[in-house]
């Protein structure tokens, strides 16, 4: 998966996750994801998070 392939997509990708010696239990591993599309949409969480904090949004009811 290339940054390029990632681009439009929801979807975050790890590849080639190896053991990193040069760290006690670290890794090493690729990732790519569409930040615009990521970035984004934990953005819009986390506001909607701090408005339903200070009561300015009420959370939906359980369906």
């Amino acid at each position: 998966m290339t940054p390029h392939e990632a681009a439009g997509e929801d979807a975050t990708y790890v590849s080639r996750i190896r053991a990193d010696s040069t760290v006690d239990n670290g890794l090493s591993f690729w990732c790519v994801a569409d930040n615009l599309r990521k970035g984004a949409a934990l953005n819009t969480v986390q506001i909607a998070e701090m408005l339903i904090n200070r009561k300015l949004l009420k959370e939906r009811a359980a369906a």
